[in-house]
């Protein structure tokens, strides 16, 4: 269910409704927009009666949410979202570009790239400390070892430092040296992980599952956002398909899908393409390509 507020409702009668849907044992969530205030409620297991809160004071309209996810959608909020990271955005008006390797591998051969991100004009460094892997042989990241040598390139190239967590005390650490939580593709799907992020002060990348459907990964947007974290940036990395020239089928439909359903920033919709495992020309193509249909 939204409650929707009246243009110009006082802070005092936002407070009032919050106050009784937690009275009721739900929650609130509380969203200001540019001209009104929407109250989403999550954690009632049956309908709820609006007539609750029609006659309160600043209360304008009381909208039911029939679509399974509540929070992601454009009832809740009509304004796309803008994740900001000190003094860098994802979804504004400037063009965010995420760039790094998938894994930090040495000081060395990390910061050589953090230069040239740096140069490149890009806000962000993505790179893994900690990467889940196929095969239990195949070397999964230096750890803290590699946080660290994240935290300096943030210190030495100013650069926003995106990086994954794998389990709950990884984002602990995540949160002591990184400025973004990626949730990987492995992950999307790992509950207690979005549980414990939507927690987190620190904005959420949170990619597609290899077999997600659009559904599944809203859903998965709306498990970070019922915790209380409504810094989401929606990832599309393709998905798997009988195609052997390439890893993963990038799925361009998706992109105005998602852009029409959510709220989400659609800048990182357009963005914040994987395209690992396709040569140089080939990715260039597609990014054109993403840029063109976002």
């Amino acid at each position: 269910m939204l409650i929707v507020m009246k243009n110009g409702a006082s802070e005092a009668q936002t407070e009032a409704v919050v106050q009784v849907i937690k009275g009721l044992g739900f929650q609130a969530h509380p969203m200001a927009g540019t001209s009104r205030t929407a109250i989403g409620i999550t954690g009632n297991q049956s309908p709820i009666d609006p007539s609750r809160f029609e006659t309160l004071p600043g209360v304008s309209e009381v909208i039911r949410v029939s679509k399974p996810y509540k929070l992601v959608t454009r009832d809740f909020r009509p304004e796309k979202t803008v994740v900001r990271v000190g003094d860098a955005t994802i979804g504004g008006e400037d063009l965010a570009i995420i760039a790094g390797p998938c894994a930090v591998e040495s000081r060395a051969q990390a910061l050589a790239i953090a230069q040239t991100v740096q140069k490149s004009g890009a806000r962000f460094f993505r790179g893994g400390a900690r990467n889940p892997r196929t095969s239990p042989y195949a070397f999964q990241g230096l750890g803290e070892e590699g946080l660290l040598i994240l935290a300096e390139i943030r210190e030495t190239y100013g650069l926003k430092i995106v990086t994954e967590a794998l389990d709950e005390p990884g984002v602990d650490l995540v949160e002591r040296y990184g400025d973004i939580i990626q949730i990987g593709a492995r992950s999307m799907q790992n509950f207690t992980l979005l549980k414990r992020v939507g927690k987190s002060s620190l904005p959420v990348l949170l990619k597609r599952g290899p077999a997600a459907t659009l559904d599944e990964w809203l859903l998965a947007a709306e498990y970070v956002m019922s915790e209380g974290n409504y810094q989401v940036v929606l990832c599309e990395r393709g998905i798997r398909t009988f195609i052997q020239h390439a890893r993963n089928t990038l799925d361009l439909a998706a992109i105005p899908a998602v852009v029409a359903y959510n709220k989400l920033s659609n800048e990182a919709a357009k963005i914040g393409q994987r395209l690992e495992g396709f040569g140089d020309e080939f990715a260039a193509v597609l990014s054109r390509q993403v840029d063109e249909r976002a």
